[in-house]
């Protein structure tokens, strides 16, 4: 297999981290914990702060700041799970199960009840834009789960859980904290930590993503995000001397560059054997296919592709476990279609169709996620002890 292939360990895994984080508080859970975690947490922290500073993947904190405060309390490099993008991964943090349980997959999904591809983060249509407003059946009531947030208060009447996140993010705490930006994050988590009940805290922050996506990988803007990050969480570790906290930093996927962009809308030989537009991500692309032109399907699709991406039959997509394991969701049927086509390389699929070129702008990302490769797969895991002495 190609060395630049990795699959998701969903033993060594960010599921595995927040499972680490629920065994803590005596939520039981069918998943592995990390033993370097379960030992931290073993001294009993008044203040446990997960942080998710999305995109930073391992390959981005190697190069770009490999001597800075992250990179020296770095205790291990774990995976994330696949897809590996926001969608997925974020919702696993949120409800510590892996995308087969949970249903949430990637950036967009098919959903029949509106017979739409709807983002479901947003929850836009994702050819027009358009927002739904819908009063009866909403996404969550069709692939919602159980939080975290719940589930520790289910077990610790004395535990406050807290979620610090962008103004635009979908609330799922009680106790929700606005911050979009890194500085006001670190403010947030210091006046948390230094009230005196017990508490979990996750702070999530889209960057590095938004400009990782817009500028790539090793970007000067990239790493001057990077830099002053370290910059603000230096100034923060200070504030929070002698506060009892356990700070988690992490991130939901890493980034790959992209070289090649190819539209699906100008392959007519594939157009052909479709049924209907395709569907989640420009790397991990479900098609709906007409199953009189599999074979063609097929043929054409790996002329094209060879060497970019892995075609999986949905049979083959379910049986190889990269969604991870358990019972399946049952909306998973219906979101994974015909073919799943996951990315390899550094090539991503343009997904639309003659309605999203008129309703929607184009946006041309230099690097992306939701693909196979080390640099998507690998997250760093990064601690600071702060138990008080």
């Amino acid at each position: 297999m190609n060395k630049d292939i990795l699959m998701p360990d969903y033993h060594h895994s960010i599921l595995n981290l927040i499972t680490s984080i629920l065994k803590n508080y005596h939520v039981e859970t069918d998943y592995d914990s990390l033993d370097k975690m379960d030992q931290l947490l073993k001294r009993n922290y008044k203040n446990v702060v997960l942080v998710i500073l999305d995109g930073m993947g391992e390959n981005i904190l190697k190069h770009l700041s490999p001597n800075g405060i992250f990179s020296n309390h770095k205790i291990d490099v774990i995976t994330s799970v696949y897809p590996s993008t926001t969608t997925a991964a974020m919702t696993t943090y949120y409800s510590g199960k892996p995308p087969i349980q949970t249903g949430w997959i990637a950036w967009t999904q098919y959903f029949k009840e509106y017979g739409r591809n709807i983002e479901v983060f947003p929850g836009t249509d994702s050819y027009t834009g358009e927002k739904l407003n819908v009063k009866n059946k909403k996404i969550l009531d069709i692939i919602g789960y159980k939080t975290i947030y719940e589930q520790i208060k289910e077990k610790n009447a004395d535990v406050k859980t807290y979620e610090i996140m962008p103004s635009y993010c979908m609330k799922k705490a009680n106790l929700t904290l606005t911050a979009n930006n890194v500085k006001d994050m670190c403010e947030g988590i210091i006046t948390l930590c230094k009230n005196p009940e017990e508490k979990f805290i996750m702070a999530y922050m889209d960057n590095p993503d938004s400009i990782i996506h817009k500028n790539g990988c090793y970007s000067k803007e990239t790493e001057n995000f990077i830099l002053e990050t370290e910059k603000d969480f230096q100034e923060m570790l200070q504030e929070l001397k002698e506060t009892d906290t356990l700070l988690i930093i992490s991130a939901d996927h890493g980034h790959q560059d992209i070289h090649e962009t190819i539209d699906i809308l100008e392959l007519e030989d594939i157009q052909e054997c479709l049924i209907m537009p395709p569907t989640f991500e420009a790397r991990m692309v479900g098609f709906f296919v007409n199953h009189a032109k599999r074979k063609e399907f097929e043929e054409r699709f790996y002329k094209i592709f060879k060497d970019k991406y892995i075609l999986y039959s949905k049979e083959e997509f379910l049986k190889s476990n990269l969604l991870g394991y358990g019972d399946q969701h049952r909306k998973i049927d219906d979101f994974i279609g015909d073919y799943v086509a996951v990315g390899i390389a550094d090539t991503q699929i343009k997904i639309g169709n003659y309605l999203s070129k008129e309703m929607k702008p184009s946006i041309e990302k230099k690097s992306t996620h939701c693909g196979l490769t080390r640099n998507e797969m690998e997250v760093p895991l990064i601690v600071f002890d702060l138990k008080k002495k």
